[in-house]
């Protein structure tokens, strides 16, 4: 399978899941999410799917610090609808790293491991997600805004050739290209643009 090489460079998320360790799943029940993976789940690599998995790396950081996260004991709020705009895209890659659902998830066993119940939509907040701590009640606010990340501009009078069904072979690997250029410089360049991502005690 070929894909971009910039996947590979990607900051690992990297979690304990109780239940995993509980099932025999992983040793320890250690779970590494790559870049890559998500991808996968998502079919694409875009900006929003990029900004998912970079908000839950940097909050998954700021609650845990040192200490590595645990799957499922993770609480998520989106201030939108979950039908509202990208919200939706968004929560599916946060649930499957998290592994956080509204109604769908795993309804536990013997009272441990649930999973359902730890997302909520329209919640009353300001930032593009609040990340908690279900053990600690510890929680923080995530802003993830790409706009200052610029895009190659030839990018779009290709996007418009392909919607009206004009683009040659070339011009779709080439728009394909300045596409995933932007979404490298999102993930692996982060540092460059201060208000790409903003974490805040919530």
């Amino acid at each position: 399978m070929s894909y971009p090489k910039y996947y590979d460079e990607v900051e690992t998320i990297t979690l304990k899941d109780p239940l995993a360790d509980f099932l025999g799943s992983f040793d320890d029940g250690i779970i590494k999410v790559k870049y890559i993976n998500i991808v996968k789940f998502a079919g694409h690599s875009c900006p929003t799917v990029a900004g998912a998995y970079l908000i839950t790396l940097e909050a998954l950081k700021a609650l845990y610090h040192d200490t590595m996260a645990i799957r499922g004991e993770i609480k998520v709020e989106f201030k939108e609808p979950m039908e509202e705009g990208v919200t939706g895209v968004i929560s599916n890659v946060i649930s499957n790293i998290t592994g956080a659902t509204e109604t769908s998830g795993f309804k536990g066993l013997n009272g441990k491991f649930a999973r359902h119940s730890l997302m909520d939509f329209s919640a009353p907040i300001s930032s593009s997600a609040r990340f908690t701590r279900v053990d600690t009640g510890k929680s923080v606010d995530v802003i993830y805004d790409p706009s200052g990340v610029p895009a190659n501009p030839n990018m779009q009078p290709l996007m418009q050739k392909m919607m009206q069904g004009k683009a040659t072979k070339e011009d779709k690997k080439q728009f394909g290209i300045f596409w995933q250029e932007r979404v490298k410089e999102i993930l692996t360049n982060k540092e460059h643009y201060p208000s790409l991502i903003t974490v805040t005690e919530a």
